[in-house]
């Protein structure tokens, strides 16, 4: 067993790393826990095939590494059913969009839906790209104010939810909206 020290510096490497990329990560803990790695640590094997399953399972044994919610794959939609949800969250959007475009008065206000892409300009405060992602059964966001996000269909809440912060399409586009134009609007 890896002596209390030894756990201590590879802890202290990881919390490190974790904000650079995956295979940074990996790199500096193989490098660490081979005899007489970089940093002078020798792992037992034990410890090196913990490290290695912390890796391969995605789960942190840290607590402080933080993703994306696990997919439950019961939960994902047949094709036909996620392009009817898909299609009719797309055809409100773009409908309440409009509406919410003739109460305002901002130019460059202007809805686009093409090829199954619906587009909201601002004029000079952004833009916003909406689509259906078919294979992953997402919708995906580009958002001027938030960056890109994908939406998984949650049954039981029955909205789009972003897995990696929980938020909801609809609630976030209401909050970025009206900060960007300055008045309310309602989209679920």
């Amino acid at each position: 067993m890896a002596s209390s020290s030894t756990r201590l510096l590879v802890r202290q490497l990881l919390i490190k790393r974790s904000r650079l990329s995956p295979y940074l990560r990996i790199s500096t803990l193989v490098e660490a826990s081979a005899p007489g790695g970089r940093h002078g640590v020798c792992a037992p094997p034990l410890w090196s095939s913990s490290i290695s399953k912390f890796f391969s399972s995605g789960t942190s044994h840290l607590g402080d590494v933080q993703g994306p919610a696990p997919i439950d794959y019961r939960s994902i939609l047949e094709e036909n059913e996620f392009h009817r949800l898909a299609d009719d969250t797309i055809h409100d959007l773009q409908e309440k969009f409009e509406e919410y475009g003739d109460s305002i008065q901002i130019d460059g206000f202007d809805i686009d839906y093409g090829n199954q892409v619906l587009t909201l300009k601002i004029g000079n405060l952004g833009t916003y790209v909406i689509n259906k992602q078919t294979p992953n059964r997402q919708i995906w966001l580009s958002s001027p104010v938030s960056g890109p996000a994908r939406f998984d269909w949650d049954a039981t809440s029955n909205s789009w939810v972003y897995r990696r912060t929980k938020a909801n399409l609809f609630k976030l586009l209401e909050n970025e909206v009206e900060e960007l134009c300055g008045k309310p609007i309602c989209l679920s």
